[in-house]
């Protein structure tokens, strides 16, 4: 994915003794999301910004952020209003 801006590299130590990938569980489903958007062929797909542009600032390729739709997809986020009401 060169010509986009580069996330972190999950096997690299941290401060802490572990790597960030020793964080993530196994039976974790954002590791089932991983590696089915990587077996993906996006541009078959057609999603746009596959190959990045010649000129302007470096735009982020379209797995990593499929990866995070369908992660919070699958994740919602927490609704006040749909949690039982105290009285």
């Amino acid at each position: 994915m060169k010509g986009f801006v580069q996330g972190a590299d999950r096997q690299q130590t941290t401060l802490l003794p572990e790597c960030l990938d020793d964080w993530v569980d196994e039976s974790n489903p954002v590791r089932a999301v991983d590696v089915f958007v990587d077996a993906l062929e996006l541009r078959d797909l057609g999603f746009d910004g596959v190959d990045p542009a010649a000129t302007g600032r470096p735009g982020y390729h379209p797995s990593p952020m499929l990866k995070l739709y369908i992660y919070g997809y699958l994740n919602p986020p927490c609704r006040w209003r749909s949690r039982p009401q105290h009285q």
